[in-house]
């Protein structure tokens, strides 16, 4: 995997910008790292060795932490939307290109 520092002035890899336009919501990046935990936890449930145990109960708080970081993340752009109206291609709608 693609060393994932990077400095201010660099392109982001994942998410939507104004160099980036057909990047992701980070809400919405959550939501399908979210799904795939799920659908790979469903597949531990039954392992009942201590160390399955341990993973499943590290990902049901993982999933936990994941909703409040959609929530979060959904209550920016809600926030976003109504005070600057739909992401503009091209233009930051906050901070400074």
């Amino acid at each position: 995997m693609e060393d994932c520092q990077m400095s201010g002035s660099e392109k982001t890899t994942f998410l939507v910008t104004e160099e980036n336009p057909d990047g992701w919501k980070i809400e919405d990046i959550l939501t399908v790292i979210q799904n795939d935990m799920i659908r790979r936890t469903q597949k531990i449930i039954g392992d009942n060795r201590p160390e399955a145990r341990a993973v499943l109960n590290n990902n049901v708080e993982i999933l936990g932490l994941l909703s409040k970081c959609i929530e979060r993340a959904t209550e920016s752009t809600q926030i976003l939307d109504k005070a600057f109206g739909p992401h503009k291609e091209g233009e930051p709608r906050i901070g400074v290109a």
